[in-house]
């Protein structure tokens, strides 16, 4: 039997040091990660904890520790951003542990345990950091350590600074990386597939944390519209956000939408101050985070938020001191709003933020992961999280899979069905939504002028499960969602949304005995169906028009376009699981005519 982590602890203590703590009494995860770390007292040691679980609090009661039983003399303390540096510095202050954030070189104060520096910084200067590892033991702690893959330069600097300590210790929150760069002191186990993947000392993931009240139970309110703009040849293009189309249109459909000069983002905006409103009679210090995708939107967006709430917004530009000061304002106000451009999307800690608005074409599973671990944040059990966010395919598949936890895959396995003419059209989707470096997404578009738009409720995600229906801002139907309660625990939340549907569906029904033909419901009337099903029936509609291509020569977007016509309904992107099955069926019945 283990000995709680709680009485790993000698006397006396550190001379101007308390017996080794924590900020608090420890999570059972924390406590759990601990008790495998004492057990097992490796040099490296991997941790991977959904944001907003605690994992700055876990590694500095480790930390601590370390210090305290004399296995290490010095902390250093590597993460993303320079805000994260005195995040980090704060922190480990309250559990007496002195970190230096503003450390750049030469000899450290003797007042402090260690500095916080960022992976840039180290990426600069790898051999002082080397040093100081070689001329004392020491503890490095790589916060969110996928980014010591962001570039060859940083993994290199990374291991030759850190390769002298005494201990590591690397944290994540995400499903780390979408490209197959190594992460440095990661370990890597190849599986029966031949595929090699990171192998984490300890996870705890998002299903476990809302199930322990760690976390929040997030909801996500999808908006669909029609986008229209015109191409740098000059053609005029009118698409349906979410409908499949070219890596090209995908980004200039998505980007036409988050135009601050068309309709979508301030119909968006009016909804989620809506649904801020009602979060915050339950929760009456919540706010909201919109994440821009550059300084010019930013701007944009917040003038949006003074003429819709009559208050102003803080606005975030840059990783500097002065945000980092608005930052830690904003946190602990109770102001409505708060605008940033992407540095918020990771690590950093207001607990209050209960809504937020996904206005960036970054669409990474890691960068996702850390934008909705915004929200998240628990401070009492029944707080609800609202995440509003465009009808991108990717996007939605992110929030229906919350709870799936991933290694990073250093080796691609080959897709089933790579040869199939269709599976072709989907590897350009997936191939529109990936980045180089996973930092951002914006700099290899093709030029083009955004002409208008305009928002229609989509659809809400919950728990692998979709609800609602396509509706205009300020219908009925869309605020039966906006007004949902603040503080509800998981299982209501789910009960309420199926109670909502049901209420919908019932109003809409025409007569009692249609609900037998489910193939005929319109999209308002839909049952509950989840991702899992939707995305199944979704690949056999594909399967059968890759099959009727070939038996026809039509080219497929002419079949799908057919398609629609004949059965009606939007792009099988958005279509419900009564209108692909009804595409099934009439694709099935040309197939056999031309037998």
């Amino acid at each position: 039997m283990s000995t709680p982590a709680s009485q790993h602890h000698l006397s006396p203590a550190f001379p101007g040091r308390a017996p080794w703590g924590t900020a608090g009494k420890l999570r059972a995860w924390q406590e759990g990660a601990l008790n495998r770390y004492l057990q097992e007292q490796p040099r490296d040691f991997l941790a991977v904890a959904t944001p907003g679980a605690g994992k700055t609090t876990f590694a500095l009661t480790l930390a601590s520790w370390l210090l305290h039983h004399h296995v290490v003399q010095q902390i250093t303390v590597v993460a993303p951003t320079e805000h994260l540096k005195t995040q980090w510095a704060d922190a480990a202050a309250r559990i007496g542990i002195k970190l230096d954030p503003d450390y750049s070189a030469g000899p450290l104060s003797k007042e402090y345990d260690g500095v916080a520096v960022t992976y840039a910084g180290v990426g600069v200067r790898p051999m002082l950091h080397r040093n100081r590892c070689e001329q004392r033991k020491t503890l490095v702690i790589l916060d969110e350590i996928h980014h010591a893959g962001d570039s060859k330069s940083w993994g290199e600097a990374c291991l030759e600074a850190f390769e002298p300590a005494t201990r590591r210790l690397a944290l994540t929150g995400t499903p780390f990386r979408s490209d197959t760069n190594p992460i440095p002191f990661v370990v890597y186990e190849e599986g029966n597939d031949g595929i090699r993947r990171s192998s984490a000392d300890y996870t705890y993931g998002y299903g476990n944390a809302l199930g322990d009240g760690v976390v929040r139970p997030v909801i996500f309110l999808s908006y669909s519209g029609n986008m229209r703009w015109r191409t740098k040849a000059g053609d005029e293009i009118a698409a349906r956000l979410g409908e499949p189309m070219t890596k090209d249109a995908v980004s200039q459909a998505w980007r036409t939408a988050l135009d601050p000069r068309g309709d979508w983002m301030p119909n968006v905006l009016r909804a989620a101050d809506q649904r801020l409103t009602e979060v915050r009679k339950g929760i009456p210090d919540a706010g909201g985070l919109v994440i821009a995708a550059d300084q010019d939107a930013a701007r944009a967006y917040a003038k949006m938020v003074r003429e819709i709430t009559g208050t102003k917004a803080t606005v975030v530009l840059s990783d500097e001191a002065a945000a980092s000061k608005r930052i830690e304002q904003f946190s602990a106000s109770e102001d409505r709003w708060m605008v940033a451009v992407r540095m918020v999307s990771e690590g950093v800690d207001v607990p209050r933020l209960a809504v937020g608005v996904y206005a960036t074409t970054i669409s990474t599973p890691l960068f996702f992961a850390q934008a909705v671990g915004r929200f998240v944040r628990s401070r009492r059990r029944g707080e609800t999280a609202s995440v509003f966010l465009p009808t991108i395919p990717d996007l939605l598949g992110f929030a229906n899979e919350m709870e799936v936890e991933r290694d990073h895959v250093l080796d691609k396995p080959k897709k089933s069905g790579e040869d199939d003419p269709y599976a072709e059209s989907e590897k350009e989707m997936d191939d529109a939504n990936k980045q180089e470096d996973e930092a951002d997404g914006e700099d290899d578009m093709l030029p083009f002028e955004a002409l208008e738009s305009d928002a229609v409720f989509d659809r809400v995600l919950y728990d692998g499960a979709e609800f609602g229906m396509q509706a205009h801002p300020g219908s009925e139907e869309e605020q039966d969602y906006l007004g949902i309660p603040g503080l509800l625990e998981p299982d209501q939340v789910q009960i309420l949304l199926q109670r909502r549907q049901a209420r919908q569906i019932a109003h809409s029904r025409k007569k009692p005995d249609e609900e037998a033909d489910l193939v005929e419901l319109p999209a308002e009337r839909r049952p509950v169906v989840s991702h899992r099903e939707l995305l199944d029936l979704r690949k056999q509609l594909n399967t059968m028009v890759g099959a009727y291509v070939h038996q026809s020569g039509k080219p497929h977007g002419v079949v799908h376009t057919e398609l629609r016509r004949v059965c009606g309904g939007p792009p099988s992107a958005e279509a419900t699981a009564g209108q692909i099955r009804q595409r099934i069926k009439k694709v099935q019945e040309w197939a056999t005519r031309m037998r």
